[in-house]
């Protein structure tokens, strides 16, 4: 399994299998509910080889993994064994959220197992839309029709999906709430409103009602369930407490079916006499409400949403949205409010662009690469974790740049007419079904261009991107900088702490290490097992294993040692310390003593790493040396 070990370093650090009520995963992220996040090791897990980033946000712990996220997903499963943990995740931990991370984790734990089918099939209907817009299609014609029902069925029967979905995150058999939806959605529901009306509830008023049946004498408010989501998460809910409550009273014996027959014969009425019609009035509420505040000022709105949407997405607060832009598509058929957010990716890879065109950094630059990729297909995790947020400055221009953009769709009266993809799959979502190309379509095309522009130009003159900062060359560690700065206040010298082979960090197998990722430097090759302070400084890391350490100079850099690579796996055999974390060493003090033979036994490379991790704060300098002695020079900071 090719994740498997990263499955095992994962669940460790989250603090054991023992310690996940549940696990999911999004585009591009594990979603754990841990028991107690205190035993997670949140830096180890930022560190780690194929980890983007760790965030905490809505009763979630989430492990950033990248476009791979379903395969790592799937060998954490198999490799902890949490199948039946991850089908539930209600669980005590929910009592230590506020009620706003239960509403988002509520959320998201609805929505996201579905995500992914339903911005495939808004595409296709997206697609349905476009051809037919463009005239190359007749709406009678057979190609049309197709496509328009791959791309309308899941959502016309969505709440069947929700049905499942709902009841699975709030601790129910997901089967029962398929079909309690399966009945608000049933074709001859269109037939019991085309009868004789018996009276009229709530007349004059906003929730004028006439009545064409009744359920023992009780009058039943008949509408249309199709596309709908309030109704029932709402209904799902309820059942789930509904049938815990007969689990506990029901004999084992006849459990299997007398509790899904008596949870349904009971939800089914009590949904469409009561659930249903009030949710679905709350939501045409919730709807119209939204719709009044985004058409105060269309401008203003599309500038606060578009600007600090990549904010929500970081903290997860972006799955407040998402019902309400379902609620609208399904109560009036398009969304103005998402529509000002769906082109925030483009200036994010904007900023991008602008740090490709200015870093001389090739570890930057090729990371830079991978992420303006991505981008294009909306997935902004690994350009807002690995490039963006970490330089700062170009964070804030690409949000500069989604505020633009979503201020010019707000203008332009952009509105999403169903749920599309992402980035350049978005645009169908634009066209509403059945016409030609409007201001809305042509709007979301402005928007993208000038929030891309934004960006880049204010990324390029304002983001911050030294190119006299860059670490010279990391492919070829043999290979000195000729440009140093002739302003410098002072040269910091890093001396090898090793003996052995000088190599350039791309000549690691260790993706975040040749990456550049864990910082800037090179490698060495050991040819003794004693390890020697390169700096004066705090020892400010020491692994419990002893195969790796931090070291802070009194300048501020922040040098990292890896002595060996998956050395971690060792757990400690064969490497022996001579300091503590916390205490001050000096240059050339003896830090750690390692068997080289046995490492090499165990099957483990030793090539070590040497790092600057903050290396944006200074600019690296680079010796000539092919094979070093401790002592030696190493590279020079450049500490003004």
């Amino acid at each position: 399994m090719k994740y498997e070990q990263l499955a095992k370093d994962i669940l460790a650090n989250v603090g054991g299998k023992e310690n996940v009520s549940s696990v999911v995963h999004c585009v591009t992220r594990l979603r754990f509910k841990l028991k107690d996040e205190k035993k997670a090791n949140t830096e180890v897990l930022k560190n780690m080889d194929g980890v983007v980033t760790v965030m905490k946000s809505g009763g979630q712990y989430q492990v950033v993994i990248g476009n791979h996220v379903p395969d790592v997903y799937a060998a954490v499963l198999t490799v902890g064994n949490l199948g039946a943990i991850s089908e539930n995740t209600d669980s005590s931990s929910d009592e230590k959220l506020s009620m706003g991370a239960k509403f988002i984790d509520m959320i998201s734990g609805v929505f996201h197992p579905i995500l992914g089918v339903l911005a495939a099939t808004g595409m296709i209907k997206g697609f349905a839309a476009l051809i037919l817009a463009l005239g190359w299609v007749e709406a009678t014609s057979g190609t049309y029709q197709l496509l328009n029902l791959a791309g309308d069925g899941l959502f016309n029967f969505l709440p069947i999906f929700l049905g499942y979905t709902a009841m699975k995150k709030f601790g129910g058999s997901p089967f029962i709430g398929m079909a309690i939806a399966a009945a608000l959605v049933h074709p001859t529901l269109a037939t019991l409103t085309t009868g004789e009306v018996s009276q009229v509830l709530f007349k004059g008023t906003l929730f004028e009602s006439p009545i064409h049946i009744t359920f023992l004498g009780i009058p039943v408010i008949m509408m249309s369930y199709a596309s709908s989501v309030i109704p029932i998460i709402l209904a799902s809910f309820v059942a789930s407490k509904v049938e815990k409550g007969f689990k506990k009273i029901i004999p084992a014996v006849v459990k299997a079916f007398v509790v899904p027959f008596l949870t349904i014969v009971i939800m089914v009425p009590l949904t469409f006499l009561a659930i249903g019609p009030i949710s679905t009035w709350a939501g045409s509420l919730l709807g119209a409400a939204t719709v009044w505040i985004y058409e105060l000022s269309p401008v203003v709105a599309g500038l606060v949403l578009g600007g600090f949407w990549q904010v929500f997405v970081i903290f997860g607060l972006h799955w407040g949205l998402v019902p309400i832009a379902f609620n609208n598509l399904a109560t009036m058929g398009n969304d103005p409010v998402l529509a000002t957010t769906v082109m925030v990716c483009f200036a994010q890879i904007g900023a991008v662009l602008a740090i490709i065109l200015k870093t001389r950094d090739k570890a930057l630059k090729s990371l830079s690469v991978s992420a303006f990729i991505s981008g294009i297909f909306g997935v902004t995790e690994p350009a807002i974790y690995g490039v963006t947020l970490p330089l700062k400055k170009p964070f804030i221009m690409s949000c500069i740049g989604g505020a633009v953009g979503g201020g010019i769709i707000g203008a332009t009266a952009g509105k999403l007419w169903m749920f599309g993809g992402m980035g350049i799959f978005v645009f169908p979502a634009f066209i509403k079904p059945g016409s030609a190309l409007d201001m809305s379509f042509y709007g979301s095309i402005i928007a993208l261009v000038a929030g891309f522009a934004v960006a880049f130009v204010l990324t390029y003159l304002f983001g911050g991107i030294k190119q006299e900062k860059s670490l010279k060359s990391t492919t070829d560690a043999t290979t000195a900088s000729k440009e140093v700065a002739a302003t410098k206040a002072q040269l910091e010298e890093v001396v090898s702490p090793l003996n052995g082979e000088v190599k350039a960090l791309s000549e690691i197998e260790d993706a975040a290490f040749s990456s550049g990722a864990l910082g800037h430097g090179v490698a060495i090759e050991p040819s003794e097992g004693k390890l020697l302070a390169p700096v004066s400084g705090t020892v400010s890391a020491l692994f419990p294993t002893n195969h790796a350490i931090g070291i802070t100079t009194d300048s501020g850099a922040d040098i990292l040692i890896h002595i060996g690579m998956d050395t971690v796996q060792l757990e400690g055999k064969y490497f022996k310390a001579h300091i503590a974390q916390g205490e001050y060493v000096k240059k050339g003090q003896l830090l750690i003593e390692f068997d080289i033979e046995q490492i090499k036994k165990a099957g483990k490379p030793l090539t070590t790493p040497v790092v600057v991790t903050n290396h944006k704060e200074f600019g690296l300098e680079l010796m000539k040396q092919k094979h070093v002695k401790a002592g030696d020079s190493l590279f020079k900071l450049d500490t003004k």
